[in-house]
């Protein structure tokens, strides 16, 4: 048993050393990151800076105490959200994981408002919100210039205010919000970067399709891919394509590919664009690796056929649910929370996309997801 147990620790390191070479040489993109140990395309530490260049406080920054616990069930506080869609894994994870943390401590929930990234309705939604007098607002701004204005007003009406992966234009920390919670979207963007990297040749041309907003999270991810490129693999071109509209990206995208024949590569900003890209590709017969960011189950499922979709950097929106929840607790009972909290970012292939849907979702993978594993050569893990 233990000469087994050595073995399989000298297997890792090769697997490792491999996983390194493969980013070092663009000669070995052939094998593709997405086959070797996701452990080895991480980084290990919080990354990226906050909005107004802030390091990132831990959630650890954020623990409730006995004293606390009691303050706020004492409180019987209300707090509101405001989403910029719910009709993403991501969205229903990080609502779940603030529902479930905000009703622990009895923390009234009045209501989950989706604007469909619609800016007039995530104004009126807000507004609207203020109007029924809650103790409290956790949001997702659609548009950090555009909302701004209507954000001030939480903060003039007395409303704590806790953001998730976006701070609007022109508001200050601590007097107009208590806090912003997202994932290291820097660390993300490499994560996407170094396996696409891997998995095109010298010389290649590779597309990135952008989400075309003011949008802290989002020009992270895109910026920091076009950084690692620069910096790793200066032989790599890069094209880029936006969209504002999500619901366009397939038409967008597909554009982009019929007008660029020479992209062998593509990184989308995040899975749903990524999934609308798969589409328009499998519509034209085109077949190219693709990375992307957030992981829901449609581009688990794909990670784990083995396809296109090589790897994911994921957030983990339940644990940022759960942090945005306990920042908004802690504001409440007239703490200042630090400005910028990150979530480590979590790199998903083929070969642990079971293991990380568990991480992400918090439940068993569904059978779905466990079929494609064992129908893929070779299966996942």
């Amino acid at each position: 048993m233990k000469h087994r147990r050595g073995s399989r620790n000298v297997l890792t390191g090769v697997l490792a050393a491999a996983a390194v070479a493969a980013l070092a040489s663009p000669g070995a993109w052939a094998q593709c990151v997405s086959s070797l140990p996701a452990g080895s395309i991480g980084p290990k530490t919080i990354v990226g800076q906050g909005p107004n260049g802030e390091k990132a406080a831990s959630v650890d920054a954020i623990k409730l105490t006995d004293a606390d616990i009691a303050k706020i069930k004492a409180g019987k506080f209300k707090v509101g959200i405001s989403m910029q869609t719910m009709n993403l894994d991501w969205s229903q994870l990080q609502v779940q994981g603030i529902t479930d943390t905000l009703r622990k401590y009895g923390v009234d929930v009045i209501g989950t408002a989706s604007a469909e990234y619609q800016v007039d309705k995530q104004i009126a939604d807000i507004e609207n919100t203020i109007q029924r007098h809650p103790d409290g607002i956790i949001s997702i701004p659609v548009d950090g210039t555009a909302t701004a204005a209507t954000y001030k007003k939480v903060s003039a009406a007395g409303i704590k205010l806790v953001f998730m992966d976006n701070v609007p234009t022109g508001l200050k920390h601590p007097e107009q919000y208590a806090s912003m919670i997202s994932a290291d979207s820097e660390g993300n963007g490499q994560i996407a970067a170094k396996v696409l990297a891997s998995c095109v040749p010298q010389g290649a041309t590779i597309g990135l399709v952008n989400f075309g907003v003011d949008y802290f999270s989002t020009t992270e991810r895109t910026k920091a891919v076009n950084d690692w490129i620069k910096k790793n693999r200066p032989d790599i071109k890069i094209k880029q394509v936006a969209f504002t509209d999500p619901s366009k990206v397939g038409q967008i995208a597909g554009d982009f590919l019929t007008g660029n024949p020479d992209v062998k590569g593509l990184f989308a900003v995040w899975d749903q664009p990524a999934l609308d890209t798969l589409t328009s590709m499998r519509a034209q017969g085109v077949n190219i690796p693709m990375t992307t960011v957030d992981l829901g189950l449609q581009s688990a499922i794909e990670i784990a056929k083995g396809g296109p979709l090589k790897a994911t950097g994921s957030q983990r929106p339940y644990d940022q649910g759960v942090a945005e929840a306990t920042a908004m607790m802690k504001a409440l009972i007239g703490q200042t929370p630090p400005a910028w909290i990150g979530v480590q970012s979590l790199p998903v292939v083929q070969s642990n996309v079971l293991e990380s849907y568990k991480t992400v979702f918090k439940k068993d993978p569904p059978p779905q997801l466990a079929d494609a594993c064992k129908k893929a050569k070779p299966a996942c893990g």
